[in-house]
């Protein structure tokens, strides 16, 4: 009973740190294509970067290569929160009812299971996340030298302990959307696959990468509403004419952005999702899984 309870919360703490370090700049890429494009105003409404690959390039030449990792240290604790909380959560969870109630694997069970772990998970960790997102958005104002504390310090000073609970609701939502789609089709994957690969990492690199596909194209559109909650205080503070809430919460942020800019608004900064959660997710389950049967 103790390897139940605290195993799959270490392995997926440390599976989750080193899958963010290696996949960091293209998330903050993704960061930048989702946030640009509101109809703000005339000059700021225009599109500043044209993909993945042309956003990375103007980072790293206007504001340093180091720039590509502002925000890794919240991002990290993120993951160390979590990552350790959601996956940690979900297999206990789903070992728990296979040991006691269904031994056999049961998709429903695994996307309740799912679902819990993401919603709760995301719902703690998300001061972090809103740390993460002004630290990759402050580059855009000329602000390159943002630091964790001064970021921290600058959302509690002017919008309270709340601030830092801002998009909580779609971060939640995407959380479960992800985990729910993510977990399942891995583990129904890999299930799948044993006959053919065994318990390998060829098992673990394919059923990781389909998991990818399916998570990217669910959740696109809320993590497009969360990061621009997210982000509406420093929106505020460069502009500086306009109120101090842009979107009044998920739904509205759902209208305006399709009002104003469409349906595709919602799979802006898809390609980098696709791209960040590939490699992501690799690295992930493979070093989660090496964890495993290591010990």
């Amino acid at each position: 009973m103790g390897e139940l309870n605290w195993r799959p919360f270490i392995y997926g703490g440390v599976a989750s740190c080193v899958a963010e370090f290696g996949t960091f700049p293209i998330d903050t890429s993704k960061t930048r294509l989702q946030i640009q494009g509101q109809k703000l105003d005339k000059k700021h409404a225009q599109l500043r970067y044209k993909g993945m690959v042309d956003c990375l390039l103007k980072i790293v030449k206007e504001e340093g290569s180091a720039s590509l990792y502002s925000g890794i240290w919240p991002a990290v604790l993120r993951q160390a929160t979590y990552g350790t909380i959601k996956f940690g959560t979900y297999y206990s969870i789903k070992n728990a009812v296979k040991k006691h109630v269904d031994p056999a694997e049961n998709v429903f069970v695994n996307v309740t299971c799912a679902v819990i772990a993401g919603a709760l998970s995301a719902s703690i960790a998300n001061p972090t996340d809103v740390l993460k997102v002004r630290m990759q958005v402050a580059g855009t104002t000329g602000n390159t030298n943002l630091t964790l504390v001064d970021c921290f310090k600058d959302v509690y000073t002017h919008e309270g302990i709340s601030g830092l609970w801002r998009g909580v609701n779609p971060t939640a939502q995407r959380a479960a959307v992800i985990a729910a789609i993510e977990l399942p089709i891995y583990d129904f994957c890999k299930s799948r696959l044993k006959p053919f690969f065994g318990d390998t990492a060829t098992n673990h690199f394919i059923s990781s990468l389909i998991a990818s596909l399916g998570s990217a194209v669910g959740s696109t559109p809320m993590d497009v509403v969360r990061t621009r909650l997210m982000n509406q205080r420093k929106l505020k503070n460069s502009l500086g004419n306009l109120p101090p809430h842009i979107y009044k919460g998920t739904v509205d942020c759902f209208m305006q952005t399709f009002r104003n800019e469409g349906f595709w608004a919602f799979y802006k900064g898809f390609i980098p999702t696709l791209f960040r959660m590939g490699p992501w997710n690799i690295i992930f389950f493979i070093t989660y899984e090496q964890l495993h049967q290591l010990y």
